[in-house]
């Protein structure tokens, strides 16, 4: 059994059936990639595992306890965490400001700008995050403001942020969209980093084929909101079934 268990899920919005009978086992510790074409149904499943929303029927379980029905910061402080499309930072803090807020925010659950101000000074927390901060090359940077960085260093910056809060699941939904090569590469290399030195499993929503076979030990397949495939990286290149979803036809 896996750490982030799937099983029969199904959505519907009005007659649209977004998901059909989703099974998805990622195991502990694994780098675990679904992909599809456009319309799939990739987000609504990732919206399924963080509780954004409540599938129709089925069951979502992360080590054995159910996520649905949680709130957010119920659900990070389970030990998931999620890095959106867009990076997901506080452009108005500095980057030392932006890993220090999770550390307040993983105990609270809300934000008060009091309390936060002690977290800032509180020196074990500093020292954690100056660690992380380490971790992804960005100690340099600490005193940036974060709104001025590339695109490459907000998602950089985002990864640290969910460091700090030591999850042992990270959800990436297309981590390197919009990205040039040189930051996709890195960023790459980065969640190669996370996953081997700090055992963090993830499960990853990703367009870019050079991605995914890059990370992925294993891929699911979707296709109208249906599994079509789930193997490794090895066997889905050039499956006939992958390729008569993203093509139109089956070739060989």
């Amino acid at each position: 059994m896996g750490i982030l268990e799937v099983k029969g899920v199904n959505k519907r919005f009005g007659g649209l059936q977004a998901l059909g009978d989703v099974n998805l086992s990622v195991e502990e510790n694994s780098v675990h990639a679904i992909i599809g074409p456009n319309g799939a149904g990739k987000s609504t499943l990732l919206n399924c595992l963080v509780g954004k929303l409540v599938p129709d029927t089925g069951s979502v379980m992360f080590d054995g306890q159910s996520v649905l029905g949680r709130k957010p910061h119920e659900i990070n402080q389970m030990g998931i965490s999620r890095v959106f499309q867009t990076p997901e930072i506080f452009g108005d803090l500095s980057v030392m400001e932006n890993v220090m807020i999770p550390c307040f925010a993983k105990r609270d659950g809300s934000f008060r700008l009091h309390a936060f101000e002690t977290v800032m000074h509180e020196k074990e927390l500093v020292e954690k995050a100056e660690q992380i901060l380490e971790d992804v090359s960005m100690a340099d940077k600490r005193d940036m403001h974060a709104a001025s960085m590339s695109r490459g260093d907000k998602r950089r910056l985002e990864m640290a942020m969910c460091l700090v809060q030591e999850p042992r699941l990270l959800l990436l939904d297309e981590p390197t969209a919009g990205m040039a090569r040189a930051d996709t590469n890195n960023t790459i290399d980065l969640l190669k980093q996370i996953n081997e030195e700090r055992n963090i499993t993830m499960a990853i929503i990703e367009h870019d084929m050079h991605v995914v076979f890059s990370l992925a030990e294993r891929i699911t397949v979707l296709a109208q909101g249906t599994p079509l495939v789930e193997d490794t990286p090895e066997k889905i290149k050039g499956h006939p079934k992958v390729q008569e979803a993203y093509l139109g036809q089956a070739h060989g």
